[in-house]
């Protein structure tokens, strides 16, 4: 029996697979939306009951990573409206320890991955919520123009502009960084 099929039959062990399967997944994309590891899990765990409690609205199971990440992304939302995070500190270790699958040839290497991912990170989280939102479901997730616009009930044309407009404004972000960081060199040196 599907994965589907099992859930609408109320299966716990069916449940387990589920969050096994997409959990990873789905909390990367909360955590790179919110950018709290505690909230990001809190929105994880709402999308699995709320997806076990609405299974039967899923008609088609080929849809069922799409519909999951639909739900995860309208309660990162939500999230959105309820706090100010302002008062959040930046801090992508746990992303980048939930997204981190290979690894390279040696020390010095991952310390530059490492480094290169930090401020790739840290340069998204500074861009608007709208903006930040199209590149990691079109970059991190993979999500096709189309399908991105559908999820988030906008144009297609509405997500190609936001996805240019963000993809300058982190050229900008990261250009900027970098100009500071070699001003500090030549100021400290």
């Amino acid at each position: 029996m599907h994965l589907v099929e099992r859930l609408k039959n109320k299966e716990e062990s069916a449940l387990k697979e589920l969050m096994n399967f997409y959990g990873d997944y789905l909390l990367r994309t909360a955590y790179l939306l919110v950018k709290d590891n505690h909230l990001a899990e809190e929105v994880v765990q709402d999308t699995f009951i709320t997806a076990y409690q609405k299974i039967h609205q899923l008609d088609e199971e080929e849809k069922l990573k799409s519909w999951l990440t639909s739900i995860t992304v309208n309660r990162c939302k939500m999230q959105m409206r309820k706090w100010s995070f302002k008062r959040i500190l930046l801090n992508f270790e746990f992303a980048e320890r939930v997204t981190e699958d290979e690894q390279t040839e040696g020390p010095e290497a991952q310390l530059l991955l490492d480094f290169q991912n930090q401020s790739l990170s840290e340069s998204i989280q500074k861009l608007d919520y709208k903006y930040r939102e199209v590149i990691i479901l079109y970059y991190f997730n993979e999500m096709k123009i189309s399908e991105i616009a559908v999820m988030l009930a906008i144009a297609e044309s509405t997500v190609k502009t936001r996805l240019k407009r963000g993809r300058s404004y982190l050229k900008d972000i990261i250009e900027k960084g970098e100009d500071e960081s070699a001003t500090q060199r030549k100021t400290s040196g």
